[in-house]
């Protein structure tokens, strides 16, 4: 299962970072985002009730959804969110612990990491992903490109500083998927009735990935 989701994860190119003021907002900015063809998501911990949130998208979208939860630091934590329907584990610092359950569980790893030495320890503790944050504050795709120099084989998840400007020149780089947050996540649009605004920020987002694959071949 494991792998089937990296598959997912890979093909979407993108995870939105789910950041919300109450379980219905959250679920508002969902509904507005597969709208727009988005198929993942990272339901943050910072979301009040973010377990059911993740247990009411599970019951909501099934498989049409690929669930993870995220700013998820202790185990503990990591396996309720587990059992609640995320399929991969996101976390903004290094936790080896996190790692630990998530594999344990036969979960997508993918702890946060800044550094060259905190993204190689990230990756030998068995994290299939590595999420590099902040990532624009180091210098954004350039950032990127020069960690997977020395490090060609590494899986990375850049997040922080991620906009439909600069989504193109992430993926140039050598990301994995893009992390994307509020330049999609927009909790402002959903908040003056105009969903519409999040549903077509997805759509472009999809676009810039497809386009720029084609590109690179």
């Amino acid at each position: 299962m494991s792998k089937e989701v990296q598959q997912q994860l890979e093909a979407a190119g993108i995870i939105p970072v789910l950041r919300a003021r109450s379980a219905l907002e959250a679920l508002g900015l969902v509904e507005a985002m597969y709208a727009g063809g988005i198929r993942v998501v990272e339901v943050t911990m910072t979301v009040p009730g973010a377990i059911e949130v993740l247990r009411e998208l599970k019951r909501n979208y099934g498989s049409k959804l690929l669930l993870g939860s995220g700013t998820v630091t202790d185990a503990a934590e990591c396996a309720a969110t587990i059992e609640a329907g995320a399929e991969f584990v996101v976390s903004p610092s290094l936790h080896l612990d996190v790692i630990a359950e998530t594999k344990r569980a036969g979960k997508v790893s993918m702890p946060g990491a800044l550094t060259p030495t905190e993204v190689i320890t990230a990756w030998r503790a068995g994290a299939d992903y590595v999420k590099i944050f902040p990532c624009s504050a180091m210098g954004g795709a350039s950032y990127l490109k020069s960690l997977k120099a020395p490090f060609p084989f590494l899986r990375l998840v850049p997040t922080g500083g991620v906009t439909l400007q600069t989504a193109a020149s992430f993926l140039e780089a050598g990301a994995s998927a893009l992390g994307v947050g509020a330049d999609l996540v927009n909790i402002a649009a959903h908040a003056e009735g105009k969903p519409e605004v999040i549903t077509n920020a997805a759509r472009a987002y999809l676009e810039v990935i497809a386009r720029t694959r084609a590109a690179k071949g």
